[in-house]
């Protein structure tokens, strides 16, 4: 699993699962926290309800545009609206991503009169790897 490759990168693609099995990527801004990834959303997003029917995504670098550029790896998602959570995504990433998230919260803020205007918090872990069974 190359976890390097999301070093210095502002954007993930997010697969996300329909009932169906078929995948949903959409490219979104992260932030690296306690071994994972911390992301937000709106809380009536499509990927928001993907996630709480089946937390299997997967994650891979991309561009702005959503054009992967590595790996795609195997995670777990949740979903946290936590006030805390809410706090500690939006000051990470304000510190990674800069002036272009600040520009971004100002956009949000005039789409968020038009709609419920609530975000959540992403969280994605990856499960440990344990070697080849049966191994020493």
């Amino acid at each position: 699993m190359n976890m390097q490759q999301f070093d210095n990168e502002e954007f993930l693609s997010l697969q996300t699962f329909r009932k169906t099995g078929v995948g949903v990527k959409s490219p979104i801004w992260f932030a690296e926290h306690d071994g994972g990834f911390l992301m937000w959303t709106d809380v009536n997003s499509g990927k928001v309800k993907r996630i709480r029917n089946n937390a299997r995504v997967m994650v891979a670098p991309c561009k702005r545009m959503g054009d992967v550029t590595g790996e795609w790896v195997s995670a777990r998602a949740s979903i946290d609206e936590t006030p805390e959570a809410l706090e500690r995504v939006e000051a990470l990433l304000r510190r990674k991503v800069g002036i272009g998230f600040v520009l971004f919260r100002q956009v949000d803020k005039v789409r968020d009169r038009r709609s419920d205007g609530r975000r959540v918090c992403v969280r994605v872990s990856f499960p440990k790897y344990s070697g080849p069974s049966g191994g020493s």
